[in-house]
């Protein structure tokens, strides 16, 4: 059973910091990508930065120059180093874990993010 578990979340000043942590287990399988989402009251959720196995990494526009994902393949783990935080940030923020084959998406249970003077 594939188990995905965020921490790091909390409550930050606008222009603070903030670095998210997720490790997924009970995998014999290593993932091709790992990445960040995130969902704000009232909104769907959205893509924020992901990584593959190779380390390549793709960023959501909001975000590009601010938040920086980076990850040890060998540890099943990714991290989310934001800064600059901004109001409009705020959201809980989930960790997905994704393989081709065999077939496996799994998320975690979140963390929120509160961006708040």
């Amino acid at each position: 059973q594939v188990q995905v578990v965020e921490s790091g979340g909390g409550v930050v000043q606008p222009g603070g910091s903030l670095r998210l942590s997720c490790v997924a287990s009970g995998s014999i399988f290593s993932f091709d990508t790992m990445g960040w989402y995130r969902q704000a009251p009232g909104k769907e959720r959205e893509l924020v930065a992901t990584r593959t196995s190779v380390s390549i990494t793709s960023y959501a526009d909001s975000v590009k120059g601010r938040f920086t994902i980076s990850g040890d393949n060998a540890k099943n783990t990714v991290y989310l180093q934001m800064n600059s935080l901004k109001p409009e940030d705020t959201a809980v923020y989930y960790c997905n874990a994704r393989r081709v084959y065999p077939y496996q998406s799994t998320w975690g249970q979140g963390t929120q993010v509160t961006v708040s003077s």
